[in-house]
């Protein structure tokens, strides 16, 4: 059975993970800092410098949130707009709020999509990103194949997830922080406790490192590999199509 945030709501894990972002979007930002100490920043840069030898024109971002990957990868100088999808309208407000302040909404498009079924064609993107998203599929094959499927021979996935550390003393302090401290603040600042139990979860249930590039391969990527981050709190993975 997948992990789902709210254990007495009769959805699927699809329609609960929309609710939960539409819920939390207004301090997704500032929590997503905060709880990590401002790692989640250095982590996106690192996860885009895998694309500056590609050079994509044309890059999505799966999953996109508030646009803080796709706003990354605007680093890359891509020939046109970044394409961001989002299953979260709330999410997807926020996002546009700040490209407008920023003035990137004439470089970045973000629009409301189902990741598992993406709006379109074969071999269109020359890169395809996703962070901190693939772990809320509720098919993780499906999701990934559809990555695969829009992403142009050559191209390559980059996808940025948390993963569980190993080693002491980070493994035990890790579980210690996600399993007591940030369920308790995550409920403080988003008024919302089964969103910030529900990271903890859905964390230990993805099928993290060699587990996941055997995934990737299985929904036919090629070349896959996997750089633990920050002692293994999180990865990047990358492929080629």
């Amino acid at each position: 059975m997948s992990v789902v945030p709210y254990k007495d709501d009769a959805a699927g894990k699809k329609s609960q993970v929309a609710q939960m972002f539409n819920s939390i979007a207004g301090k997704y930002d500032f929590l997503n800092h905060f709880l990590s100490a401002g790692t989640d920043i250095y982590w996106r840069r690192k996860a885009v410098n895998e694309l500056k030898e590609l050079r994509p024109a044309r890059i999505l971002d799966i999953a996109t949130g508030t646009a803080d990957f796709a706003i990354e990868s605007l680093r890359l100088s891509p020939e046109t707009k970044v394409t961001g999808v989002d299953i979260s309208e709330g999410m997807l407000d926020v996002g546009r709020r700040k490209l407008t302040e920023k003035g990137l909404a004439n470089r970045i498009q973000l629009e409301l999509g189902d990741s598992e079924n993406l709006p379109f064609p074969d071999n269109h993107f020359d890169a395809v990103t996703a962070s901190f998203g693939v772990r809320n599929f509720e098919n993780l094959q499906k999701g990934l194949a559809e990555m695969q499927r829009v992403l142009r021979p050559g191209g390559k996935v980059v996808i940025l997830e948390f993963s569980k550390p190993t080693a002491f003393p980070m493994k035990q302090a890790y579980n210690f922080y996600f399993r007591h401290i940030l369920p308790v603040f995550g409920k403080l600042i988003s008024k919302d406790r089964a969103a910030y139990t529900y990271l903890p979860e859905s964390v230990q249930a993805f099928p993290d490192g060699q587990n996941f590039l055997a995934i990737l391969t299985q929904v036919g990527f090629k070349n896959p590999t996997w750089q633990p981050l920050t002692f293994g709190i999180s990865s990047i993975y990358t492929a080629q199509k």
